[in-house]
C-alpha cells in the first residue's frame, strides 16, 4: 500500500478576525485586510519568524512557546492596525484626560492603548483562570473536610471543570455583545475562507460560503486543549499551599502551551478517532466563537487569503509594506488557522 501524500494546502494558512477586517499569514506572508466606508483597504508585509532564525526555536515544544508568544505580538499589532486603517484612532477626544493623552503620546496613542489592554488582559486571565479556580477549590475542600485536598487528581479535576465552566460562561457573555458578534462573524468567514482553500475550490463568496465554519487548528480549540493538558499536568501538584499552586501552575503554562501546540499542529492535518475526540470540545466552542458571515465579509477574508497565499494556488501579490516586528510567526507553523489563542482567530 502507497503511502498517502499530504495535501500541500493543508496547513499552510492562518489568521484571525479583527476589527472589521480580517488578517491572513501564509510562510514569511501577511496579509491585513479591513472593509472601510472606502471599500477594502489591504496591508500586506513580509517577516521571519524565530524558528527560522534559530533552529533552537524549532525544537518540538519550545517552538510551541515560540509561536504563542509571537502570534500574541502579531494579534496585538493587527488589531491596532485594523482600527487605525478604520480612522478609528483620528477621533478628537472629548475629555481633559484624553487631550491630555493626545498632546502627551500623539500618534503613539492606539500602540499604548494596546499595551495597556495587552496587561489588563493578562492580569483579567490569570485571575479568572487560574486564582479563582484555586480559591474555589480550596473553598470546596474546604467544605467537604478536606476530603477534596487529599487526591491530587480529583482536586485537580475539579479546578478545570471550574476554569472550563468560567471560560465557556466568558466566551458566551461577551458574544451577545453588537461590537463581538460583528467579529465573530468575521471569524467565521476567516474559518470558511481558510476551507475553501484547503478544499481547492475557487476562492470566491459562493463557494466559500458552502464550507464548514469550524476549524480543529482554531485558537479556540487551542484553548480547550490547554485547559484539558492543565487538568492532567496540575494533578502532579501536590502542595496544599493555595498561593504555591498557582505559582506552580504559572510555571507550568509553558509545557501546557508547547504540547498543546504540538496535538494543534498535529490534529490540523490529520484526522483519526484521537484527535476527533480530543478536538471535539473547542470545536463545539466555535459554535459560539464564530458566526455565518455574510458574503461581504467573506470576500473582506477572500482578499486576505489571496494576498497571503503563494501564488501557485492562486495568491496575488501587491505592494509589500515593511512588517513593523520581523519575529511574526510563521502561520505555516501555526498552531490555530486565527493567532487568538486567545482568539479570536480564531
Amino acid at each position: 500500500m502507497s503511502k498517502k501524500t499530504k495535501d500541500p494546502r493543508m496547513g499552510i494558512v492562518g489568521g484571525q478576525a479583527v476589527l472589521e477586517g480580517v488578517m491572513m499569514k501564509s510562510g514569511d506572508r501577511c496579509s491585513l485586510a479591513v472593509r472601510t466606508g472606502d471599500g477594502i483597504k489591504v496591508e500586506n508585509s513580509t517577516s521571519v519568524s524565530l524558528r527560522q532564525k534559530n533552529k533552537f526555536f524549532n525544537i518540538p515544544v519550545i517552538r510551541g512557546v515560540a509561536t504563542f508568544v509571537e502570534q500574541l505580538i502579531l494579534s496585538m499589532h493587527m488589531l491596532t492596525r485594523s482600527a487605525e486603517m478604520q480612522g478609528i484612532d483620528d477621533a478628537e477626544p472629548t475629555t481633559k484626560f484624553g487631550k491630555w493623552l493626545n498632546r502627551k503620546f500623539g500618534d503613539k496613542i492606539m500602540t499604548i492603548a494596546s499595551g495597556i489592554g495587552t496587561v489588563i488582559g493578562l492580569a483579567l486571565a490569570i485571575g479568572l483562570f487560574l486564582l479563582l479556580p484555586t480559591f474555589a477549590a480550596k473553598g470546596i475542600d474546604a467544605l467537604t473536610g478536606g476530603f477534596i485536598g487529599r487526591f491530587p487528581v480529583l482536586r485537580s479535576l475539579i479546578e478545570g471543570l471550574i476554569r472550563i465552566i468560567i471560560f465557556v460562561a466568558y466566551v458566551w457573555l461577551v458574544s451577545l455583545l453588537p461590537d463581538i458578534r460583528r467579529t465573530y462573524e468575521y471569524h467565521g468567514a476567516e474559518h470558511k475562507s481558510v476551507a475553501c482553500f484547503e478544499k481547492g475550490l475557487e476562492l470566491t463568496p459562493e463557494n466559500a460560503k458552502g464550507c464548514t465554519r469550524f476549524h480543529p487548528r482554531c485558537g479556540t480549540s487551542f484553548v480547550f486543549v490547554m485547559l484539558i493538558l492543565s487538568i492532567i499536568i496540575n494533578s502532579f501538584l501536590v502542595w496544599d499551599s493555595t498561593w504555591i499552586r498557582v505559582a506552580s501552575k504559572l510555571i507550568t503554562v509553558p509545557v501546557v502551551v508547547g504540547i498543546g501546540y504540538e496535538f494543534i499542529r498535529y490534529a490540523g492535518t490529520h484526522e483519526n478517532l484521537f484527535t476527533k475526540i480530543v478536538s471535539a470540545p473547542g470545536l463545539w466552542m466555535q459554535r459560539i466563537t464564530t458566526k455565518e458571515p455574510d458574503e461581504e465579509q467573506l470576500e473582506v477574508a477572500l482578499t486576505a487569503l489571496k494576498n497571503a497565499i503563494p501564488e501557485e494556488f492562486g495568491g496575488i501579490r501587491e505592494t509589500e509594506s515593511p512588517a513593523d516586528d520581523p519575529a511574526e510567526p510563521s502561520a505555516e507553523e501555526a498552531p490555530e488557522t486565527d493567532p487568538e489563542p486567545g482568539q479570536g482567530k480564531e
